[in-house]
């Protein structure tokens, strides 16, 4: 079995943090090479060799792999000892409907599932605690990023100005063309336009801007912001693209996993 690749970030020592590309797995087709979410219709026994393989790489066991069924929302969940109590179902209900998950539990990999969308992660050096946000457009309108910050702050007592953040692969300005009502609901939401938006033939959103804006708001300082530069419509023979592959097609994990 080929090891995952993956596109590392250095954010501190003792964390590990990563999205991966879409070489070194066994899944097939749109969904070729590297895989693990379940819900795009994946080939099941394809995913399970490839968390299989990616928690050899991590050096877990795949219980601790933990990412959430998304669905574009601003559900915040926090991972703590109790997950290892429950049974699959528990916690696979538990991760139903969640945008984003929380963790400061060492050796427990937590992620999002992108393809175009914008993942975020985030690390509180003073607590040792971290954060894994699906950002697509309507969870950027909706600032999940904010409200990961805020929950940061209320379950492990973070300051954002300790926080260091990553703006992982997701589809860039030039490519991300949208209609006028995606436009204004960002207006409405009131995101500076000037900043995160340009009109060619129609109008175009910068939503790795917009989220590294979000994160500047919230007191981030601005040297511990890394942005990751990588357009998955552009790259898309090394990282998913869902406007290049269909949805039917895999998806890239953005995660992090923190060190005793």
């Amino acid at each position: 079995m080929k090891q995952p690749d993956w596109l590392e970030y250095h954010i501190a020592d003792g964390v590990t943090a990563f999205s991966t590309t879409r070489h070194g797995g066994v899944c097939k087709g749109n969904y070729a090479e590297f895989n693990v979410n379940e819900y795009c219709g994946d080939d099941k026994t394809c995913i399970e060799a490839n968390r299989t393989a990616l928690c050899r790489r991590l050096g877990i066991t795949t219980d601790r792999l933990v990412y959430p069924h998304q669905v574009h929302g601003t559900v915040v969940k926090a991972i703590g000892p109790e997950w290892f109590s429950w049974s699959p179902n528990e916690r696979k209900e538990y991760l139903e409907g969640v945008d984003a998950v929380m963790t400061d539990l060492s050796e427990v990999c937590i992620g999002v599932s992108t393809a175009d969308c914008i993942p975020v992660l985030l690390y509180d050096a003073q607590h040792h605690a971290c954060c894994a946000i699906h950002a697509g457009w309507r969870g950027t309108v909706a600032r999940i990023v904010e409200e990961a910050v805020r929950a940061m702050v209320s379950v492990y007592q973070s300051e954002p100005q300790c926080l260091r953040a990553v703006v992982g692969p997701g589809i860039s300005l030039k490519n991300f063309e949208v209609g006028d009502e995606v436009y204004h609901a960002f207006d409405e939401a009131g995101f500076d336009m000037t900043r995160i938006a340009v009109r060619h033939a129609k109008w175009h959103i910068d939503l790795w801007e917009a989220n590294r804006l979000m994160l500047l708001e919230m007191g981030v300082p601005v040297q511990q912001i890394q942005v990751a530069g990588v357009c998955t419509y552009d790259q898309a023979i090394d990282f998913f693209s869902a406007r290049r592959l269909g949805i039917a097609s895999g998806r890239i994990l953005t995660a992090i996993m923190l060190h005793p």
